[in-house]
Formats: C-alpha cells, structure tokens, sequence
C-alpha cells in the first residue's frame, strides 16, 4: 500500500507503513522554514509539514476545522508545547501563531485554508 494515496483520494492509507515511513516523503517549500508533502490537495487538504528549528508561522485565523497529529518534534502555540503523539483540533474561528523551537513535524488536515492577519492584529 503506498505512503500517499492517489491524487482522487479514494485509496487507503496505511497509517502504520506511514508512520514508520515518513521521512521519505518527498517535501517542497510551503513557508520560511517550513516544508509540505501534500496527500490531497483541495478541501478538505491533508498534507504533512515539517518544519526547521526556529520555524515559524504568524498569527492566522482558522476558516475551518482543523486537526493536527504531532508526528516528531514539538509544536507550540500561544496556549502550549505538544510533543510527538499529540492531537490538537483547532475549531473554525480560533487563533493563534505557531513555531517549533527544535524543528518539528505534523500530519495536518484543514476543511479550508487559513486567513493570515494584517500586522497591526498580531501585535
């Protein structure tokens, strides 16, 4: 069964061939510091991001859901640090800034993309 499902989305994915096999998904530039590989592109998206040590991602408004799975590192936001194993859902509306001090990766799907905020609402 392979890593990544096909870009219909309708074939499995193997959740344990992936979480030992990760690493060898290939990755393109997403953000500063932060690369993606993409299992289904669209809405809902569903992609992994791995980001460098220091990474970061400014302050942004959720459209919809989202869900994230911590699949190595630490993330951390305004509200805590979550290690490898943690699931976050972030409900449509919330906000928040995200980094990862050590470098980190996440499985993460969103309903709809999310909205960065203009500067004068991060400070």
């Amino acid at each position: 069964m392979p890593l990544t499902p096909d870009p219909s989305g309708m074939a499995p994915l193997s959740i344990p061939d992936f979480l030992m096999n990760w690493r060898d998904l290939p990755f393109e530039p997403f953000r500063d510091g932060v690369r993606i590989h993409h299992i289904r592109k669209g809405a809902p998206a569903v992609a992994v991001l791995h980001y460098d040590a220091g990474a970061t991602v400014p302050r942004h408004l959720h459209t919809g859901l989202e869900s994230i799975l911590v699949l190595d590192g630490v993330q951390c936001d305004e509200h805590g640090k979550y290690p490898a194993g943690t699931l976050m859902v972030n409900p449509e509306g919330s906000i928040h800034s995200v980094w990862s001090d050590t470098g980190c990766a996440v499985l993460i799907q969103w309903e709809r993309p999310v909205k960065i905020l203009d500067e004068e609402d991060t400070k």
